[in-house]
């Protein structure tokens, strides 16, 4: 999707954050060397909007540069509230948007774009993803000079996404001019064993002014510098970027839903931590 955003800090393994039997721990200490500076641990009334002092619900049925199928809406019943997580719903219906285009899906897409913004750090979230063909969750950051620059000059890091097809990997990437897309830069990680739908795991990327580290449950994965790049590439992950999780339906990368895929599929993420290093 005109696509996620990663961030990147110091190396820090997760040995703090535990695992637990229903799944990884909600209880993970503040890591070492950084301090907490943005958090939502979603404790407001059931049923409600996200905070919207924090989250801009963004609407629409384009197809988001992807071909995908579903209309974003700004509804609870695809985005709300739900004992103490954010829950993001796909939803099989027919729906015709304020943009006038009619599809067969609804989902939620946020962003904190021109409400919080940061420029390196180390930026986790701990999520549940949904599952089954053609379902393609993700959460993500975007460069927020992308109303000047466009994409991808603007940046994009992947923390997390899935492809439906995949249930047991996860990618993280980066993107920027001449490694978008296809050609983004980035890695994955592979459940040693079970589904990520089954449980909630951690997500989260470390950005430092020349590093983007990606780690799941505290493994660190990957690792991307700008030695990394096509050759007379920039490196454009030197400027403050902000969050996005969503889930799509279709596009092409994780193919449309087929006879396998049921409806609704939710999303749940349970806190969205950004720390800043001391």
């Amino acid at each position: 999707m005109l696509r996620k955003m990663n961030w990147l800090f110091t190396l820090i393994i997760l040995s703090s954050v535990t695992a637990s039997h229903g799944g990884w721990s909600r209880a993970a200490a503040q890591p070492t060397n950084y301090v907490l500076v943005w958090s939502d641990e979603f404790s407001t009334a059931n049923g409600t909007l996200p905070d919207s002092s924090k989250w801009i619900m963004e609407t629409g049925g384009g197809g988001w540069s992807n071909h995908e199928l579903e209309s974003y809406t700004n509804r609870a019943p695809n985005a709300h509230v739900q004992n103490g997580n954010l829950v993001i719903t796909a939803k099989k219906e027919i729906y015709k948007g304020t943009d006038g285009i009619t599809r067969q899906y609804t989902s939620a897409r946020l962003k904190t774009l021109g409400l919080f913004e940061q420029k390196y750090g180390r930026l986790e979230a701990r999520i549940k993803i949904p599952r089954g063909q053609g379902v393609w969750p993700a959460f993500w950051m975007l460069g927020n000079n992308i109303g000047t620059v466009d994409w991808p000059d603007c940046g994009e890091i992947d923390i997390m996404e899935n492809v439906g097809k995949e249930p047991d990997k996860v990618y993280g990437t980066i993107h920027g001019p001449g490694y978008w897309g296809g050609n983004g830069l980035g890695g994955s990680y592979t459940l040693p064993s079970g589904k990520f739908a089954d449980n909630f795991h951690v997500f989260a990327v470390e950005w430092e002014p020349s590093t983007v580290r990606f780690y799941v449950d505290g493994n660190l994965y990957e690792t991307r510098t700008p030695a990394d790049l096509p050759a007379g590439k920039a490196w454009v992950f030197d400027h403050p970027f902000f969050i996005l999780p969503n889930v799509a339906v279709g596009g092409d990368w994780p193919g449309n839903p087929d006879g396998t895929t049921a409806f609704p599929q939710r999303m749940l993420v349970d806190y969205v931590k950004v720390y800043a290093r001391k």
